[in-house]
């Protein structure tokens, strides 16, 4: 399966694209988009975001998604700036009909490293030792979303993707265990 992670940001926004199975992950492309930060509109850098990632889907053609949920900043104007650039990666996304998964930071450390509360550093050794990339990847943007695609295939792979969160969603997936009386 392919799988495409994304790193969302306002100035830099990682991605990382994967090819997983049950026995192996071989990395097919990875990257850190760098938008123009004096760039006089925001939404100029939106736009790029969203070209930007369209075309790293174009040419990969992922399966499926995984993407960084937001968390709470101490600055509101930068927590917006941060979700309006995740959205637009997402609109990229959902556009191709790519579906996509989010996972929160804890989650996803703790899938590729072990543990939740793993440093940038920790997370990018893993992913030299894991995916075997050069040293070269300087920035964290790019191991972070190699990361979150690594969560993701580690959630298919060991049955978490799809099992249900509530009893609604289990009735909504098992309608036939549902005996009516």
């Amino acid at each position: 399966m392919r799988i495409i992670g994304i790193d969302p940001g306002s100035v830099f926004c990682g991605y990382g694209v994967i090819d997983a199975n049950s026995n192996s992950i071989e990395v097919v492309e990875y990257g850190t988009i760098e938008v123009k930060k004096k760039a006089e509109d925001f939404n100029l850098r939106l736009k790029e975001i969203y070209a930007k990632i369209s075309s790293v889907l174009e040419r990969t053609s992922p399966e499926q998604a995984a993407i960084e949920l937001t968390f709470y900043s101490k600055n509101p104007q930068s927590l917006i700036k941060l979700s309006q650039a995740r959205a637009a990666a997402i609109l990229a996304i959902v556009n191709k009909n790519i579906p996509i998964s989010e996972y929160s930071a804890r989650e996803i450390k703790k899938s590729v490293s072990g543990r939740g509360a793993a440093s940038k550093e920790q997370v990018k050794f893993m992913m030299r030792a894991l995916l075997k990339i050069p040293n070269e990847c300087d920035y964290f943007d790019t191991t972070d979303a190699l990361a979150i695609a690594v969560c993701h295939s580690n959630k298919c792979n060991n049955g978490t993707h799809n099992k249900p969160k509530s009893w609604k969603q289990f009735i909504k997936n098992n309608p036939d265990k549902i005996v009516k009386l």
